[in-house]
Parts: C-alpha cells; sequence; structure tokens
C-alpha cells in the first residue's frame, strides 16, 4: 500500500495536473470567441436597427414636410462626425 502513494503523486501530478489544466484552457478560448448562433444573431440585430433608421428618417421627412419649423434629429454617422468636430 505504501508504494502505491507515490505512484498516485507523481499520476496526478504529471497526467492529472496539466489534463485539467488544459481542459480549462480549451473551454476558456472556447467561450471566448463568436459562435455561429452568436452571429446570425447580430447580423438580425445589425439588420433590424437598419430597419428601424430607415423608418426613423421617413418619419423624420414626413414631419418636415408638414411642419417647416420641425428639426430633425442627427443619424448616428452624423453623430460621430458632429462629436469628432466638437473635439478638435
Amino acid at each position: 500500500m505504501d508504494d502505491l502513494i507515490p505512484i498516485f503523486v507523481v499520476g496526478m501530478l504529471f497526467i492529472g495536473l496539466p489534463w485539467l489544466i488544459f481542459h480549462y484552457i480549451t473551454k476558456w478560448k472556447q467561450a471566448a470567441t463568436l459562435t455561429g448562433e452568436d452571429e446570425r444573431l447580430l447580423d438580425e440585430l445589425h439588420y433590424t436597427a437598419r430597419r428601424l433608421e430607415d423608418r426613423l428618417m421617413t418619419i423624420e421627412r414626413i414631419i418636415a414636410a408638414d411642419n417647416p419649423d420641425f428639426r430633425p434629429t442627427m443619424s448616428s454617422s452624423e453623430d460621430v462626425e458632429h462629436d469628432y468636430s466638437r473635439r478638435n
């Protein structure tokens, strides 16, 4: 029985511990990447955001045609340019 303890300890150190470390490294790397489902969801969200932006611009054009005092909001690309010009 006393002869088996060092064999178990050596086995755990050189086989079990590296296996455990590499197992969790692999799980960590898999969790850090986007899955196909994640990419599809992002594409769908991007498409929905574009449609909503188009709808908002259409509504703003209709309101601007009816009310000359209406000042439409800036689109996201104009916001970025506006913020950049303020900083410089």
